[in-house]
């Protein structure tokens, strides 16, 4: 007799990856996917399910614990769909498989995925420019790597990025790269914008409209920048494009721990005070100059094209199915 869909055995490595997804351990939306997909993978195959359906239930009941980790973060269920789309079989064995070829290729892809886009972005640079970024994004690295493997001189403003502070990971890779880094807060980048030739920011996800959902500060960083006359450049894999708003779909932002921003004596201390800390803002398409994928450069107002080629007109949610 099958269990229900309430009483499966999710396996231990499922929790340890949706908790660090969740605590931001595991940061970045390729790195969510690739973990996410690798997560179903060692679900597989740590099954003990005794008939095809069970196998079945097992892995919907794993990718719903994944995915209620970051509902922004759109490389998460996209990473799962993809799993999801090629499994197949008649026996457990046959599924086990299939779950493990799937997951290998997606993992494949992402990595390839990430140098095509690095090349793209590249061309977009030029020997002698300075840049400035916000937050932490592997994809913009992708871009200033390849454009340094390219013989060019590059210098960046950095944003600290509150309240985490990513921008210290992104300063220290681009020091790695030989990029002359220049960290600065948040609220500075308004004054050294007429140094910039380029703002590259990454995007959690990017809805139909081109607009692009990435960490808070970003869309008005675009303002700022779109005001000052600097080019402002999303760098972003298709696996970040969010199918579900072609249907009309709203993007969630994700309100995270107020202790990120203060802590519980600070709070005690000045008093009966409200903290909201929201983690990403939307901007808008007609602030964005170009989105920079692995498929080459669009403006914003085309990516409901390549969405709906790589996607369709819409998109199910297959670990909701039965």
């Amino acid at each position: 007799m099958n269990r229900s869909e309430d009483d499966v055995d999710v396996a231990e490595a499922v929790h340890r990856t949706a908790e660090d997804i969740g605590s931001m351990e595991i940061r970045g939306a390729a790195t969510i996917a690739a973990a996410a997909a690798k997560a179903l993978g060692e679900q597989a195959a740590a099954s003990e399910a005794e008939s095809p359906e069970e196998f079945r239930a097992e892995l919907r009941a794993a990718a719903r614990v994944l995915y209620d980790t970051r509902p922004t973060a759109v490389s998460l269920p996209n990473a799962l769909r993809y799993v999801f789309r090629d499994v197949e079989g008649e026996t457990v064995e046959r599924l086990r498989a299939s779950v493990r070829a799937s997951v290998s290729e997606f993992c494949r892809r992402l990595d390839t995925a990430q140098k095509d886009l690095g090349r793209v972005g590249a061309n977009r640079l030029r020997d002698g420019d300075t840049l400035l970024t916000h937050c932490h994004s592997t994809d913009v690295l992708a871009c200033v790597e390849t454009a340094v493997e390219q013989g060019k001189s590059l210098s960046a403003y950095v944003k600290e990025t509150r309240p985490r502070n990513q921008g210290h990971i992104t300063a220290e890779a681009l020091t790695e790269l030989g990029v002359d880094v220049t960290l600065i807060v948040d609220s500075a980048a308004r004054r050294y914008l007429n140094e910039v030739d380029h703002v590259l920011v990454g995007a959690d996800s990017i809805a139909a409209d081109g607009s692009v959902i990435n960490k808070i500060g970003t869309s008005g960083l675009a303002v700022n920048a779109r005001d000052r006359g600097t080019p402002i450049v999303c760098a972003a894999q298709t696996i970040k494009l969010h199918p579900d708003t072609l249907t009309g779909q709203t993007v969630d932002i994700e309100m995270r721990d107020e202790r990120e921003v203060i802590s519980e004596s600070e709070e005690r201390e000045i008093g009966e005070i409200t903290v909201l800390n929201p983690a990403f803002d939307v901007t808008p398409p007609r602030y964005v100059d170009a989105i920079v994928t692995e498929r080459g450069q669009f403006p914003p107002e085309s990516i409901v094209t390549l969405m709906r080629e790589l996607f369709g007109e819409s998109t199910s949610e297959p670990w909701t199915e039965t």
